[in-house]
């Protein structure tokens, strides 16, 4: 592995050949390490990446890993992936060379996360651990790592929360009459609330979006700020792509809210503030109010827990919210389900017992019984 003094600047330098991914013979040359043992190491590594080799540092993978990310990520989650891999994976293990990292090396890293002071949520540790996962799973994918370790070692925090907060309707009345002195914050909670979309499809929306004859509303684009610039995006996913009854109520709020603005073009933003102005605005109106403190995301959850009250089918609460399919939103919401249950058996007990006293013959058998309501 031959490395070169620059004699003039008191540095070193290596130079060497190597084949790219597409076969071409290139040479590699990098200047200005203070030791020869730099320079040995940069050439030692980038040798190993351009061989796919397991030997590489797990900074090396990382490297590759987001360089592949960038092209088919949106920006935001790019980011967001960028940043928990910075702050939670790369302290502990840049260095290590891929295939050292074992189930043990996880298990220790996760335990530390675990037991951290700051007492992170069972869904965050979720989200770093599959950061982890996911990067490991690119190495078994493309660059010949036997098994993902995170795989053998067991996951870290949960998917769903144990316990997920949400307003009810007479708490949402008492919190909008606290922010109503703002037309815009009063035209965005009731849309928030009344309809379960995500605060980034509500910031993204515009006038045209609007068909308050049919009273509908169509998301179909996703609003987000990002390095001090406005973006307007692609929904989060396909499904999210949909089109919102909404009551004439709801209408009329946001036809009084348009008519107040100047100078507006119906083809611009509806409501021109970031998510810092909507968490602003709930903590205002919890502290004025008094109802208990929620985040903004909570209120598509309130909307959810409203329709599930109302008796509304899993199926058609995924397709309000945008749910990719129905099983996220019975992995969501299943636990807000057990009351449902009791009405079920509440009501097979009222028919059977009501037909015992009258001495009807109809719906005697479990069949009958099922076929009395086709919801």
């Amino acid at each position: 592995m031959p490395v070169y003094k620059d004699e003039k600047r008191n540095t070193w330098y290596t130079s060497f050949y190597y084949t790219d991914w597409m076969g071409n013979r290139k040479r590699k040359k990098k200047e200005g390490f203070a030791k020869k043992s730099d320079a040995q190491a940069f050439e030692r590594e980038f040798l190993n990446k351009a061989h796919a080799s397991c030997d590489m540092t797990f900074g090396s993978l990382v490297e590759l890993y987001m360089e592949d990310c960038r092209s088919r990520l949106k920006p935001t989650t790019y980011s967001n992936k960028e940043f928990i891999i910075n702050l939670k994976l790369m302290p502990f293990f840049q260095n290590m060379p891929i295939n050292t990292i074992d189930a043990v090396a996880i298990r220790k890293w996760q335990n530390e996360w675990i037991s951290n002071e700051n007492n992170y949520s069972q869904t965050y540790l979720k989200s770093v651990n599959n950061q982890l996962s996911a990067i490991m799973n690119y190495a078994v994918k493309y660059y010949k790592l036997p098994v993902n370790p995170v795989h053998v070692s067991g996951s870290m925090g949960k998917k769903h929360a144990a316990s997920m907060k949400f307003w009810t309707v007479e708490e949402f009345n008492k919190f909008k009459e606290a922010v109503s002195d703002k037309p815009i914050s009063k035209a965005i909670f009731e849309l928030l609330f009344w309809t379960g979309m995500r605060s980034g499809e509500m910031l993204a929306l515009t006038l045209n979006d609007f068909d308050f004859d049919a009273m509908t509303v169509n998301i179909n684009k996703n609003y987000t700020r990002l390095d001090k610039q406005d973006l307007i995006l692609e929904p989060k996913t396909p499904k999210s792509n949909r089109t919102i009854t909404i009551p004439d109520f709801l209408c009329e709020i946001v036809k009084d809210y348009a008519s107040r603005l100047c100078d507006y073009e119906t083809d611009e933003r509806l409501f021109p503030v970031t998510k810092y102005y909507l968490h602003h605005e709930m903590d205002r109106g919890c502290k004025k109010s008094g109802v208990k403190k929620i985040r903004v995301h909570d209120l598509r959850h309130s909307h959810a827990s409203f329709l599930i009250e109302m008796g509304f089918s899993p199926l058609l609460i995924s397709e309000r919210l945008g749910h990719e399919n129905i099983e996220t939103t019975l992995g969501t919401y299943s636990h807000l389900y057990p009351n449902k249950q009791s009405e079920v058996a509440a009501k097979i007990q009222s028919i059977v017992m009501g037909d015992a006293v009258s001495g009807s013959p109809q719906a005697t058998t479990s069949d009958d019984i099922l076929n009395t309501d086709s919801e």
